[in-house]
């Protein structure tokens, strides 16, 4: 009993060292948005890549992500939608070291981050 004990705090402490403190408490809801010192080359990079896995037409002309109309605004979206579709790891957030995890809801107007 003894050695099962200390098998369990072993590998517990190994998860808790190998998540490097990116562990997020799976009741907060968490977003993904790009960093407001991301240059444009990378954000149209990041909608590229995102969409190319997840329906981005939310901010498509017409529907109510469109406006305001600029890439930090549809790269924060399209970057949402990817993170939120893979389960809300940290990692999923990185683009590059572009990206940011808030606990803020970024929704605004009619525009709603899932």
């Amino acid at each position: 009993m003894e050695r099962l004990s200390m098998t369990l705090r072993t590998t517990l402490l190994l998860l808790c060292l190998i998540s490097g403190g990116g562990m997020v408490v799976y009741s907060q809801k968490t977003w993904c948005i790009a960093k407001p010192s991301t240059g444009d080359v990378a954000l149209v990079d990041n909608i590229g890549y995102a969409c190319s896995t997840v329906d981005c037409t939310v901010f498509q002309e017409g529907n109510p992500c469109f406006y305001p109309n600029n890439n930090i605004s549809h790269a924060s979206i399209a970057m949402n939608l990817y993170y939120q579709s893979r389960g809300r790891n940290y990692w999923n957030c990185n683009f590059g070291n572009s990206g940011v995890i808030v606990s803020t809801d970024p929704s605004f107007g009619g525009c709603n981050y899932m």
